[in-house]
Order: C-alpha cells, then sequence, then structure tokens
C-alpha cells in the first residue's frame, strides 16, 4: 500500500508519526508504512536533507525546531492541506501595496509563502516563523516587538512596550482555536489573545482563517465576536449546520475548496 503513495504523502506520514512517537526504528516505519527498506530510505534521505529529521543508530527522529520543540511543532502537521487550502484562498485577498497583518500560528503560517512575490507589500507580524519565511525575499517586514513565547513560536507585545497605534494595517489575518455563532472567536491563550483583539480593533479588514476542526469550540478566552469579524476563511469539512447560521450575520463564511 505504502509503495503505491506519492514520496510526498510518504514523507508527510513520516513527520505526522514522529510528532507523536518522537523517536521511531527502520523497522516500525518499514511495518507502519508498509514500504521496503530502500524505498524508506529515500524518503528519510529526503527528509534529512530538508533538515526536518536527523538519522540515529537504527532509526530517525524529528529535528528539535530552533526554538524548541514545542506544540506548535505539532500544529504545523495536523491539517496541514486544508491550513494550506486556506492560505492559498486568503492570498487573493492580498493585493500589491497592502498593509497586512500575519497572526501566530500554524494556519497563517501558511499564508507567508504565497505574498513572497507580491510587489510593496508590508507584512506586520509577531510570527517567528512567518518573519524567516519572508526574511529573503522584497517585503517589508515590521516585528511586533515584546516577550517570546518559545512553545509558540510567537512575541507577545503589550502597549508599554510596543505601539500599536503607530500601525496603519489594512487587512488583518487572525488565528484562533475555537469558533461560535454565539459567542464568535475564541483562544487558549491570555497573552496571544492581547495582540490579536488589539490586531483586530485596528485594522480595517479582519480575516479569520481557521480550518473546519475550531467549528462549535468555544474556549478560554474571548477574543472577537462575529461582529468584528468582516471573514472567516475555512476548508470544505465545516459542519452543514453551520452555513444557514452564517446568513443571519455580517460575517462572511468563505470555504477554500480544492
Amino acid at each position: 500500500m505504502g509503495e503505491r503513495m506519492f514520496p510526498l504523502e510518504r514523507q508527510k506520514k513520516i513527520l505526522e508519526l514522529l510528532t507523536i512517537r518522537k523517536v521511531l526504528k527502520i523497522t516500525e516505519l518499514t511495518e507502519e508504512l508498509n514500504v521496503s527498506v530502500d524505498t524508506l530510505r529515500r524518503d528519510l534521505n529526503t527528509l534529512t536533507k530538508q533538515g526536518r529529521i536527523e538519522k540515529i543508530y537504527g532509526g530517525v527522529k524529528l529535528v528539535e525546531s530552533r526554538f524548541g520543540e514545542s506544540s506548535m511543532d505539532e500544529r504545523m502537521v495536523s491539517q496541514l492541506e486544508e491550513k494550506d487550502r486556506i492560505a492559498r484562498k486568503c492570498s487573493e485577498f492580498i493585493h500589491d501595496g497592502d498593509c497586512i497583518y500575519i497572526d501566530s500560528g500554524s494556519t497563517t503560517y501558511q499564508i507567508a509563502k504565497y505574498v513572497k512575490h507580491k510587489k510593496k507589500l508590508t507584512v506586520v507580524t509577531n510570527s517567528l516563523p512567518v518573519a524567516i519565511e519572508l526574511m529573503d525575499s522584497d517585503v517589508e517586514l515590521i516585528m511586533i516587538g515584546g516577550k517570546i513565547r518559545r512553545e509558540e513560536q510567537s512575541v507577545v507585545a503589550y502597549e508599554y512596550i510596543f505601539n500599536f497605534h503607530e500601525l496603519n494595517v489594512l487587512k488583518a489575518f487572525i488565528c484562533c482555536s475555537g469558533i461560535t455563532i454565539e459567542k464568535g472567536i475564541s483562544d487558549y491563550n491570555l497573552e496571544e489573545a492581547i495582540t490579536r483583539k488589539k490586531m483586530i480593533e485596528l485594522s480595517k479588514e479582519v480575516y479569520v482563517m481557521a480550518d473546519s476542526t475550531k467549528f462549535g469550540k468555544d474556549v478560554t478566552i474571548s477574543i472577537a465576536s462575529l461582529d468584528k469579524i468582516d471573514t472567516i476563511v475555512t476548508d470544505a469539512n465545516v459542519p452543514a449546520t453551520f452555513m444557514p447560521k452564517f446568513k443571519k450575520t455580517n460575517t462572511t463564511l468563505v470555504i477554500a475548496d480544492e
């Protein structure tokens, strides 16, 4: 079965398995993927060259993130295809000359590669992975200053450290962990919520990027009600029950299809 998968599919599966199990033996991987040792070695060589994994005696493990291993690493490989489609769809709303905010999060991170070639684009971000992704592009990059959250690979800013009001952001692309019609968007961390709330308040247009697993959840910290959100971009697996409910709000629900 595994031999019939495309190499990219197998490599994605290897990364997902390593995210859960941390270290895997070669024999475990050949059984799990149902592939020959030669096929597996080719995939492992590719992932090693990309700096994603490292070989250890008799097996492999994930390369630790340069910011330390984190829950962010796990989210980076979860729902990856859906997140990529959402990011590609959102990039259609971004035009040459825009000033945009890209939030810290595994879904918003995916947007960075789609905006690299826009002309005269300014990106404000609190995400270290987004900043690194855009470092070698022509994008004007503004990093929000403040305290580093290592596990989220993000910067938490407070008004006494960073003057938000100097920013003139046209479009904000925001992450969240929960979306309900009644309560709007929510997240787990109070410090991240401070920056998100501020950017929603300052931006002229607010886009929430969220895969379908976030719908129906109301988690710890309330970020914003739906009347503050212009558009939510999600994947095609969003529960059908949400469609008619959104028609009664002023928030547009956009489905990122194939």
